[in-house]
């Protein structure tokens, strides 16, 4: 009987498999040449999961007593589990394809941290798809395959019978010694069959890419990245950030902390970050012209203020953004920061506006306990206002993931309008949360509520509209810094395991009477922004900041990530670090790059049309491995990942201390 389970799924997951291979992005050549080996790596894949799947019927199967699993209620049982598996196994197909749509990937560690928070996902699942209908459609489809089945569902339990009393026992035992062997030497080193990131991917089984990514969630940079010797690695982070200017506080190769010194008078400024989900920089007409105008607030935003052209994410999640915004470090491997525990006290970009005397909040639509933020926020200097905070009154719309922007930049006002009247300078972060699935806002721009991603862009735009033409009537205006920054793309998934395009996000900020309107070129990432936005102010301050203030000297690169990789952009070159200690380096052309960001099509250097290449490479191409830049990348992120976890990032301060 378990044979016929396994046999079932297996023969479900080469449907899958083929799905996915033709719903996936088309490559250069030949299409369907490695089919064939990505359904034999998959198998071994499918093999493993299943084991683990019935693992516990398998030693039920082994164990149980005779009399037992004779008996007419066993029978009814195993149908019933059968029924059961049958559904299971379809709605990990379906839910599979889901993942699919809106992250070109298997199960990974979003699934797990979705698995967390399970009334935020469950909504967003319920509001974005006809659920009664697709559950409807299962338990339907379910039911059919059962009753296919019936005929060879009793032949088996007849034959089970007789088969424990020959022995038959010792047929299971592979269901037994598969889990054992993949539990101690197979990886999911094996799916990669391609340098096409999709196909290592469809080549995988999600359930087992489930489990696996439960083991990896937090992982030992030097047991699973090329490394250097830890001073060493210091050292070369050392050398990485000299060009800055900025002096050491100490001598000690590990201490981190740098002197910041304001260049001119100190400005005490108001602060207003708005951090905004999945704003990818191809959403702007600034960045590419796509026809749709879909942000025309924040384009003039881009001419009237300071906007920085090549800004990028350091990951593809809300909490990676989070944490370099906040804490100006590179992403360590596994969890963000902001997840894993220890995260008090660090050096973040709250404690030089502490100082000052400035009210600091963490804002969210939503519940900050998702993610962790409200802990990580709490715990490093801000005070919250989320959606527990808002009375009935403040909220004119809200779904799964939190109320609308618009009624969270509301509160923002009031807050705004608190601290001005106590006579106090405030610096308000805020995390938006309406351009997410299932897309749905009041009904006040163009693109009918729930439709789609350009509907929740364009509503987007508008509410920070009305926020600062709203702010523009309060006496703190003129004295108020505006940001206007992504947390991450839309979308992260390409070809490579990094994509340079797809980390490409809008800084914006805005201030007329204290910021001219220019574009700064730099290549940065999200761990600038701190030391850039207390440049700005001329602050002095002592911090363990990684990043450069992109208004001084520094070398020009940008730092992005996902949880098992690792990349430094530089001089044109993406060298990345990858799990088992491998490295690679690609060349990265900039017209490649900017076409990029809203296709695979991309320009090369003469302006024709390369589709081809483009989506074979995603922007990039293959190049030597540079050893010195792999070097480099080496000691931005080993330290980054030791600092953590050797306290290195530490303030030496406390929220409680701070408040007495």
């Amino acid at each position: 009987m378990l044979w016929l389970l396994v046999g079932l799924y297996l023969a479900l997951a080469v449907v899958d498999r083929i799905v996915l291979f033709v719903w996936s992005p088309p490559a250069q050549g030949a299409r369907w040449i490695e089919l064939p080996l990505m359904l034999l790596v998959g198998a071994l894949y499918d093999l493993i999961a299943v084991s683990w799947f019935v693992l516990p019927a398998t030693l039920w199967s082994l164990l149980a007593p005779q009399r037992v699993m004779t008996s007419g209620a066993q029978r009814w049982i195993t149908r019933a589990l059968v029924f059961v598996f049958l559904g299971l196994i379809l709605f990990n197909t379906f839910a599979g394809w889901v993942f699919w749509e809106e992250f070109t990937a298997r199960y990974n560690f979003i699934a797990v941290d979705y698995l967390v928070y399970t009334t935020e996902v469950l909504d967003n699942i319920n509001e974005s798809y006809p659920m009664v209908g697709i559950i409807g459609g299962l338990v339907a489809l379910t039911a059919l395959s059962f009753w296919a089945l019936r005929g060879k569902l009793r032949a088996r339990l007849q034959a089970g019978q007789a088969s424990r009393q020959m022995g038959g026992r010792l047929a299971l035992v592979p269901l037994l010694v598969v889990p054992a062997i993949s539990w101690l030497w197979i990886d999911d080193s094996l799916a990669t069959v391609s340098n096409d990131r999709y196909r290592n991917e469809i080549a995988k089984d999600s359930l087992y890419s489930l489990m696996a990514a439960f083991r990896s969630n937090v992982l030992d940079f030097e047991t699973n990245f090329a490394h250097l010797d830890e001073d060493e690695a210091y050292q070369v982070l050392r050398e990485n950030l000299a060009p800055d200017g900025l002096a050491f506080a100490s001598e000690d190769v590990r201490d981190l902390r740098r002197i910041h010194v304001g260049d001119g008078e100190e400005k005490r400024l108001n602060v207003m970050v708005i951090c905004v989900e999945s704003l990818s920089a191809s959403f702007l007409d600034t960045f590419v012209d796509d026809g749709k105008d879909l942000t025309p607030y924040l384009d003039q935003l881009a001419n009237e203020g300071l906007v920085y052209t090549e800004f990028y994410a350091t990951g593809g999640r809300t909490v990676r953004g989070l944490e370099a915004l906040s804490l100006s470090v590179p992403p360590t491997p596994g969890r963000s920061i902001v997840k894993r525990p220890g995260n008090e006290g660090l050096d973040s970009i709250a404690w030089p506006f502490v100082d000052r005397g400035y009210d600091l909040r963490f804002m969210y639509g939503g519940h900050g306990y998702f993610d962790n933020m409200n802990y990580f926020f709490s715990s490093n200097g801000f005070d919250i206002v989320d959606r527990s905070n808002l009375a009935d009154d403040e909220v004119r719309f809200a779904n799964a993931w939190g109320v609308s922007d618009e009624d969270i930049f509301a509160r923002a006002i009031k807050e705004s309008d608190a601290s001005a009247a106590a006579g106090k300078p405030f610096f308000n972060f805020i995390m938006t949360t309406s351009n997410h699935r299932p897309y749905t806002y009041p009904d006040v721009v163009e693109i009918p509520s729930g439709t789609g991603r350009d509907g929740a862009v364009q509503y987007t735009d508008h509410a920070i509209r009305q926020l600062i033409e709203d702010a523009r009537s309060h006496a703190w205006f003129d004295d108020t810094i505006f940001v206007v920054v992504g947390d991450h793309c839309a979308s992260s998934a390409g070809r490579r395991d990094l994509n340079v395009a797809k980390h490409h996000i809008p800084l914006i900020l805005y201030s007329p009477k204290h910021i001219a309107p220019r574009h700064n070129p730099r290549v940065a990432s999200q761990i600038d922004f701190a030391p850039t936005l207390l440049g700005l102010l001329n602050f002095d301050y002592t911090a363990r900041f990684f990043g450069h203030d992109l208004e001084g000297p520094g070398s020009d690169r940008a730092l992005i990530g996902n949880y098992q990789t690792l990349g430094l952009l530089q001089d044109s070159q993406l060298s990345m670090l990858k799990t088992r200690g491998q490295t690679a380096t690609f060349a990265v052309s900039a017209d490649n790059k900017l076409a990029a960001l809203e296709s695979d099509d991309a320009l090369d250097a003469s302006g024709a049309e390369q589709t081809a290449q483009a989506n074979e490479t995603d922007g990039v191409t293959d190049a030597p491995v540079d050893p010195a830049q792999i070097r480099m990348a080496i000691g931005w992120y080993q330290t980054a990942a030791a600092s953590f976890l050797n306290g290195g990032l530490s303030s030496g301060r406390t929220v409680e201390a701070e408040r007495r």
